[in-house]
Formats: structure tokens, sequence, C-alpha cells
């Protein structure tokens, strides 16, 4: 994106600077961009997209399955078409379509879903997204992206954008989140970042996790134990050589706003088992249960994943 700033960015959230500043700033160079949105148009800062460029924006209204049929017409006729809605919705109610249009047919549509995690907060437990990540990682031929701050949203964007290939891309978090990259990251398929070097454990973070997984990396360095911290950015595929060299340490740690089954942990799992590795594997999520609903900082405690209690997990593992 021309004349990045971070700051801007983070002030606008990920889903805000992905639809109102690199979206817009791409169709001016490239064109050829379809959106659908599943009447999640003004959440997901789509107001200035629309307003530039309105015969290329559709509103299916709260039809999310319809959507998806939309997108694979659209993107049956040459088109980048872009599918926005909720996460949780994206991912659970539309899955069939997704799979069929995505997964089976190819058709290279992006998918992005908004308010992943516990963003949606007092909405509950129907609206929360915690088991997204390990469905569209089922479906065959999908990419999976999970952006760590805006800054990695809007690269990821930018990027997904050129691949022309089945992508889901989770965004999560609201307005003025906090910055992990001051400039635009390079990424990858099957990419991932370490952000911080330590020899004791290797804190595998993903999405709203990673900021987090480095204040915990400084908590743990006070107790003496050294934390490597890695941004693991792409899902689906895995980073398995980063992985396999993360094994070296005492203990993996794996931490997301996801469910531990099927998501970033599982993932991890995989590869360890796949290596016949015998590191220890500590999974940090979202508990095999559903959550007391309240706002997003008692959320998380509840899961134990706020960078004090996600310290107070490790140590008490290692």
């Amino acid at each position: 994106m021309d004349n990045f700033n971070a700051r801007v960015v983070s002030r606008l959230g990920q889903a805000g600077s992905v639809f109102g500043l690199a979206l817009p700033e791409y169709m001016s160079k490239h064109g050829g961009v379809k959106v659908v949105s599943a009447d999640m148009s003004r959440p997901a800062g789509l107001d200035r997209f629309k307003n530039q460029y309105p015969n290329d924006f559709y509103n299916t209204g709260i039809a999310e399955q319809n959507m998806l049929g939309v997108a694979a017409g659209l993107a049956s006729e040459g088109f980048t078409t872009v599918a926005e809605a909720q996460a949780c919705f994206l991912s659970m109610r539309s899955f069939e379509q997704v799979r069929q249009y995505m997964g089976y047919m190819q058709f290279p549509i992006v998918c992005v879903g908004i308010n992943s995690g516990f963003s949606l907060t007092f909405f509950g437990n129907s609206h929360y997204a915690i088991e997204d990540m390990a469905i569209m990682r089922a479906i065959p031929n999908m990419t999976v992206f999970s952006a760590s701050d805006a800054s990695m949203a809007v690269t990821l964007f930018e990027q997904v954008l050129d691949m022309h290939a089945p992508v889901y891309l989770r965004l999560s978090g609201g307005l003025n989140i906090p910055i992990i990259y001051q400039e635009q990251p390079k990424v990858k398929v099957g990419g991932s970042i370490v952000l911080r070097d330590g020899i004791d454990v290797a804190l595998l973070a993903t999405g709203s996790m990673v900021y987090n997984a480095l204040q915990t990396a400084e908590l743990l360095s006070q107790q003496g134990v050294e934390a490597k911290v890695v941004d693991m950015y792409s899902i689906k595929p895995i980073d398995k050589e980063q992985i396999l060299h993360c094994a070296k340490s005492k203990m993996i740690v794996t931490i997301e706003e996801h469910s531990i089954v099927g998501g970033l942990g599982g993932a991890v799992a995989e590869v360890l088992a796949e290596s016949a590795s015998t590191a220890q594997l500590l999974r940090l999520g979202v508990n095999d249960q559903y959550a007391m609903v309240g706002d997003y900082a008692y959320l998380l405690a509840q899961y134990r994943l706020t960078p004090e209690l996600v310290a107070e997990n490790v140590l008490k593992n290692i």
C-alpha cells in the first residue's frame, strides 16, 4: 500500500484498513474486483469503496449462503471476487457453499471473515467465531490466513487478491488495535515470522494472540525464561519447517483466540506427530466448551488468554 502508516491502519482496525484503504487503492490501480457482502458493509469499513465503485458492490442481505452463490457466479466470469461477512456465519452458515464452490469447484473467491474470535462480545456464543479456522482448513484447496494486526491484515489482503485461488482471510479486533508491525511485513503462503528469539520455550501465536504472546514473553523473561515468539499467520498451509525448528525448545506453546480443537494447536500437533517429534506441546485457546458471555477482557480471562495467565500456564507446565 502506498504511503503506508502503521498508526493510521491501527486506528482503523483490521477490517477498516483492508476495506477502507487497501481495497480502494488496489481497485484504482488494477480494477476488476467485485465485492459481495452479507449486509456487513458498514461494520467492515466498505463505505468508501461503495461510493467510489457502486457498480462493483453487491449487498445480498443477511443471506450468507446466497452470497457465496453470487460470489461463485462472479468468479466464474473472471472477476477477482471478495465475499465479506461475519466470520462465524461465513464459516458455519455457508459451509456447504464454501466447500462446493471454493473447495470442489475451486472458484478463486477471497472470503474475508470479520469479527473473528470473541470480537462480538455481548452478542454471545451464536456470534463467536471460535471454530472457523478448523472448518476452513478442513476444505481441500483452501488457503487459510489469520492476521495479527492491521498492518498484517493489509499485507495479506493485497497478497490474496493476486493469488487467484480460494482463500479464507480471518480478521479480528475492533478499532485502535495494538501495533506489531511498523512496516508492512513480508508474507508468503505457508510462511511465518519470528518476532522474538528465545531458547527455552517457543510461543506460536496467531491473530489477536500474537501481541499477547509478545507481552507474555516479556513476563517470562522476568522469571528467567526466554521465549521465542512466532507469528503463525499462515494456518493452511502451515510452516512445518518453523514448527520442527521450534521443537528443539523445551516446550512449544500454541496461543489462539479459537478452539484448541482443529485450529493452530491442532495443526501444530499434526506436524509434530507426523515427524515423530517428542517435543512437549501446550495448546492454549478456547477449551472444548461454550463461553460465559461478557466483555472482551472477561472472555479472554475466562480462557486464560491474557498475557499474565498465559505466562502462568507456561511456567506451570515447562
